[in-house]
C-alpha cells in the first residue's frame, strides 16, 4: 500500500522528479513545500505518513525543520535527501531521529527507505 508523502525540496525541478518517482512507485504525494517553514505548516495540516526533506534550503534548513516536526510529533517519519556529502551530516541526522539520509539522485535507495 502506498504512503501519503509530503515532499520538501527548494528546487522545483528536483521536487518534480522526486514526486514523479514516488507516484510511479504507487505513493500519494499529498503536499509539496519549498522551505522548512512551509514544511512545518503543511505537516501539521496534512499529517503525512512520511516526509522527504531536503537539507539545504533558504531560511529554516531541513535539519531544523525535521527537528521541529519531530519535537511536535514523535511518530513522524522523515527521510532526509541531499546531493551534498552525506557523511558530513550523518551524525547530526542520526541524532535527531529521522529514518535515514540518502543522496537525492539515488532513487532506488529513496524508494527502499520510503517502503520502510
Amino acid at each position: 500500500m502506498g504512503k501519503r508523502i509530503l515532499v520538501v525540496e527548494d528546487s522545483t525541478m528536483m521536487r518534480r522528479i522526486i514526486m514523479k518517482v514516488l507516484r510511479e512507485a504507487g505513493h500519494e504525494v499529498v503536499g509539496e513545500a519549498s522551505s522548512g517553514q512551509n514544511a512545518l505548516e503543511l505537516y501539521q495540516e496534512l499529517k503525512p505518513d512520511l516526509v522527504t526533506m531536503d537539507i539545504t534550503m533558504r531560511g529554516m534548513d531541513g535539519i531544523a525543520a525535521s527537528r521541529e516536526i519531530l519535537n511536535s510529533d514523535k511518530n513522524a517519519r522523515i527521510l532526509i535527501l541531499s546531493n551534498l556529502d552525506e557523511e558530513k551530516y550523518r551524525e547530526e541526522v542520526d541524532r535527531i531521529g529521522v529514518i535515514g539520509l540518502v543522496n537525492k539522485h539515488k532513487t532506488d535507495q529513496i524508494l527502499e527507505l520510503v517502503g520502510y
